[in-house]
């Protein structure tokens, strides 16, 4: 199933894209929330589109899509998790997931804007394959670390590089500034991803090809980051966890070509769709 919610920006709805196409169905599913996710919502959304599937109203022509998921407790990120990336960056790979957490405020839908923040110079860019916690998950051993996912997303992990390494402590104030988290357009269920450590992801500014990797280069893989992470914290039902980035991000280029206002990202993941979003400058509001 591919799972999209759509409407203005705190008040979307819950659908299901089939053929390329949007149906709503608020009137079965509250929210794709983390009381969703607990009470075996997928299961049961499954069953309902069997039964009532062919009469669902389709979502009106352009329609705003929002994050596939509502707000949930953590976004949770994985640093220099792809090798090529790691070298770009001068970093040694890690012996470890390297873990940071990105605000939840973050949030917003595959084709928003970005806000460069207030006094931004290092806004970067981040294709990211996204996780997205089924159900509870506390101490969870690596070979059973699978069964607890709900299915994945397309996620920009967009940066500010100076705010994340130059201005002192940890990188989150970096990561989480508003905007910065687009996921989306859909979640797609652990079914229609046969090989998730097996999916070509790429994303283009302007037009031009910056980042063009597979999920194979991974460091650490999905079992291994979603054990490891249950170590530290416990993952709650809607929860995100985001597996890193490949090489070809700006603070990695030669010329450090960051984001301005009017740059154009698109990108994607084989599977889980497209995306895009044209960054703007910050203004007060």
């Amino acid at each position: 199933m591919k799972l999209v919610r759509f409407g203005a920006p705190g008040k979307e709805k819950p659908g299901v894209c089939i053929n390329n196409k949007n149906y709503d169905v608020s009137g079965f599913i509250t929210d794709y929330n983390e009381a969703f996710f607990e009470e075996d919502g997928l299961s049961n959304l499954a069953s309902m589109l069997k039964k009532y599937g062919n009469d669902l109203p389709e979502v009106p022509a352009g329609a705003r899509i929002g994050p596939p998921v509502a707000r949930p407790s953590k976004i949770v990120c994985i640093g220099l998790n792809y090798a090529k990336h790691a070298l770009e960056t001068g970093a040694t790979p890690p012996t470890e997931p390297v873990i940071f957490l990105k605000s939840t405020t973050a949030l917003c839908g595959p084709f928003d804007e970005v806000i460069i923040p207030k006094n931004s110079v290092k806004t970067d860019w981040e294709v990211e394959l996204a996780v997205v916690i089924g159900k509870k998950a506390s101490y969870v051993k690596e070979e059973e670390a699978m069964r607890y996912v709900a299915g994945y997303a397309l996620h920009n992990d967009v940066s500010e590089r100076e705010f994340q390494i130059e201005r002192g402590g940890t990188w989150d104030k970096g990561k989480g500034c508003d905007t910065f988290a687009p996921i989306g357009p859909w979640l797609v269920t652990t079914d229609e991803i046969a090989h998730p450590h097996q999916l070509r992801l790429w994303l283009t500014v302007n037009g031009k090809k910056m980042q063009d990797s597979n999920t194979n280069d991974f460091i650490f893989d999905i079992p291994k980051v979603i054990a490891y992470t249950s170590q530290f914290m416990t993952l709650l039902p809607g929860d995100i966890i985001s597996t890193g980035t490949p090489a070809g991000v700006a603070m990695g280029l030669p010329d450090k070509p960051y984001l301005r206002p009017g740059d154009k990202m698109e990108l994607g993941i084989d599977g889980l769709g497209v995306s895009a979003q044209t960054c703007i400058a910050y203004a007060a509001s």
